[in-house]
């Protein structure tokens, strides 16, 4: 087996491997190319496959930020650790530990005092580590040394059928009798969303919300909750990466949450797509308190995910 730097001349092999391999995250050539090698943080050198005889036996990509992100700015302590897999007549030989150990000497290299294994922000291809699916990618880098941390879950709910329940309908009436209101995105309140998205939840929450704007998509895709004095007290968003049944993000202002508004903007976010013929919503991570939340709205898990960490 040979270590060498990824080079196109074998994409074909790469996707036909990442597909047999991580059979429950299949992927095309053109998410791969998008959020892989058209990343503005991508570096070829960060990007590595095994070879048997011309054939492509494992895979790993690796980031460290080269721009900033946001308020995040360059994360210098942090790097990840975005796919690795190795087929299957290689596992347990060395394969996948060369890919690996390859990648984290360079990213100690490039300065970098963290590795997490997925989670890379905006481009993610896992939100953590799937050990029910890949159980034996958890022996492994628990091998590696490296640590488990906090659950996110992946949820989902069929809305056949779905309409507003007189619950829903009897909290909205109470809401607005204390002066809320609930509208679908407006351009005049824009800029004031931008800064409520990033000020309330950070960067990331802003760029979905911009690239939204950019894409003249907000008119459909994002519904608002005004106060009485007309400010944004929360919103809930869908389609955040062209898939119009992924739902989120939804946030309230911590000064405006008791007044049941994230549970209405959710509930009337379902009531919109049933109206524009999606009847099936997704996302693909939560915690522990926003799954509470979504299980009395009638969501189910579908997968969990494990942050794993390493310190260099």
């Amino acid at each position: 087996m040979v270590l060498t730097g990824y080079r196109q001349e074998y994409e074909g092999q790469v996707l036909e491997l990442w597909n047999r391999v991580l059979w429950t995250d299949p992927i095309n050539i053109g998410k791969f190319r998008k959020q892989a090698l058209f990343d503005e943080n991508f570096d070829p050198v960060l990007c590595s496959i095994v070879l048997d005889d011309d054939r492509v036996a494992g895979f790993i990509l690796a980031t460290r930020r080269k721009f900033p992100y946001m308020e995040r700015g360059l994360e210098p302590d942090r790097s990840w650790i975005n796919v690795l897999f190795v087929d299957d007549p290689f596992q347990r030989k060395g394969a996948g530990t060369q890919l690996l150990l390859d990648a984290e000497k360079k990213l100690a290299e490039l300065g970098a005092k963290h590795i997490i294994f997925g989670a890379y922000s905006p481009n993610y291809f896992f939100p953590g580590l799937d050990c029910e699916h890949y159980p034996g990618a958890k022996a492994f880098f628990e091998k590696h040394g490296y640590n488990s941390g906090k659950i996110a879950y992946s949820m989902k709910k069929d809305l056949h059928g779905f309409r507003l329940s007189e619950e829903a309908l009897a909290k909205k009436a109470e809401a607005e009798k204390k002066g809320y209101r609930f509208i679908n995105f407006e351009y005049r309140y824009a800029l004031d969303l931008l800064e409520f998205a990033k000020t309330q939840f950070g960067g990331g929450w802003k760029r979905n919300v911009l690239i939204s704007m950019q894409n003249n998509l907000a008119e459909d895709c994002i519904l608002l909750a005004l106060n009485k004095a007309g400010a944004i007290a929360g919103f809930c968003m869908r389609m955040i990466d062209g898939n119009p049944m992924r739902f989120g993000p939804i946030g309230v202002a911590e000064s405006e949450r008791n007044a049941s508004l994230g549970g209405i903007l959710f509930d009337f976010q379902q009531a919109e797509m049933t109206k524009r013929g999606f009847y099936q919503l997704f996302f693909l991570s939560t915690d522990e308190p926003g799954r509470r939340f979504y299980e009395r709205h009638g969501v189910t898990v579908f997968r969990i995910f494990t942050e794993y960490r390493k310190d260099l």
